[in-house]
């Protein structure tokens, strides 16, 4: 039995060199849990990589406590409390960090920042995602942490380019959604959101502040069948956070909504549950659809 657990870290260790060549799999790894199922693929993904030990700070409210049974240590903080999340990583003695989960919209309006998080945010100039944790990570790396990718051990989990699930695109939902595509990242770049929902070339639902399974819903309303909802990055977005993500409640909003297909961009979108979500999406026969720029017709 000893045996065979050395072979099987030792065949995650040669796949991990082979998948991550430039980064030397760390022993310790902060995981900066938020909400939803992102947390649980990154240690999950993380251990079979090699990582020995695993710390999490979770939020109250939104990290879902059973994460504690993959980890190492758990510890609890409340949103906003930026000192003691330095102090905690740093104590944790890890040297590389990933941000892992979002945080609910309303949480962010409840914020009650310390001194460090006040701190932060009256030298920002703009005060949006980028801007907040890219500030964010370099308080950490002032620190002695390194915030990585948050795709980091979980790009075989990436969004392909085509059919991802689900049945063949017609013409007309093809061109849905290279529209969509293109809309998506102008609505993106002004940093207003990063899915649209369209229909027969008419833009029914942009996301806002109220998140992608809400703009779903909104533009399905409007549709009232077999529309196409399509999420991208932002140009030039920090993969060390707010990656596009997708999973089995995107595909659950998505059937509640009777969406037809889902379009997501390609090498940019992360597929969380990956298995789930092309089962489900066979089973309702939701078309995932992985975007490019070049086949949605955008100029460079």
């Amino acid at each position: 039995m000893i045996g065979e657990g050395a072979r099987l870290l030792s065949t995650g260790r040669a796949r991990a060199a082979y998948l991550w060549p430039s980064l030397e799999i760390p022993s310790t790894l902060a995981i900066v849990a938020g909400n939803g199922a992102y947390p649980f693929a990154t240690a999950r993904a993380a251990r079979a990589a090699g990582v020995s030990r695993i710390f999490v700070a979770g939020f109250t409210g939104e990290t879902d406590p059973q994460l504690a049974a993959l980890v190492d240590e758990l510890a609890w903080l409340r949103v906003g409390q930026l000192g003691k999340m330095v102090a905690l990583l740093k104590a944790s003695g890890t040297r590389h960090a990933i941000m892992a989960g979002q945080i609910h919209p309303q949480n962010l309006f409840d914020l009650r920042p310390d001194m460090k998080a006040l701190l932060l945010l009256a030298r920002l100039r703009t005060r949006n995602a980028e801007s907040i944790f890219g500030a964010i990570a370099d308080e950490l790396a002032t620190a002695g942490v390194e915030l990585l990718p948050a795709t980091t051990f979980l790009e075989e989990q990436l969004a392909k380019a085509g059919v991802i699930a689900g049945p063949p695109l017609s013409r007309r939902e093809a061109t849905d959604v290279g529209f969509g595509f293109r809309v998506a990242k102008e609505t993106s770049r002004l940093d207003i959101g990063q899915t649209v929902v369209v229909k027969g070339g008419t833009v029914l639902a942009v996301e806002a502040f109220e998140g992608t399974n809400a703009a779903i819903a909104r533009g399905g309303e409007l549709a009232r069948k077999d529309a196409v909802a399509v999420k991208v990055s932002k140009p030039k977005q920090d993969l060390r956070f707010d990656v596009p993500v997708i999973g089995p409640a995107t595909i659950e909003a998505a059937l509640a909504s009777r969406i037809r297909v889902l379009g997501v961009e390609a090498g940019k979108t992360l597929l969380l549950e990956p298995e789930r979500v092309r089962a489900l999406a066979q089973e309702h026969r939701i078309s995932i659809f992985g975007c490019t720029a070049e086949s949605s017709g955008e100029q460079p």
